[in-house]
């Protein structure tokens, strides 16, 4: 049986399409694509109680743009 990890992301952009996202593997940073460019994200000691469980809470740290193609 294969459970995949996921995670609480907290601060960035209030329009987000989602709080509760898969990570895989679980690390140290994640990444999420978002309107041209990324919303970076750093794991931090915390825990958030969710509708899906306990999930480790990563805290908004930086937006990257994607350059135009």
């Amino acid at each position: 049986m294969t459970s995949r990890v996921k995670a609480f992301l907290e601060g960035g952009p209030e329009d987000l399409p989602a709080r509760i996202v898969p990570i895989t593997p679980p690390g140290i940073e994640i990444r999420i694509p978002f309107k041209g460019g990324y919303e970076h994200f750093k794991v931090t000691p915390r825990h958030e109680e969710t509708p899906e469980g306990r999930l480790p809470v990563y805290e908004w740290i930086s937006r990257t743009e994607t350059p135009d193609a």
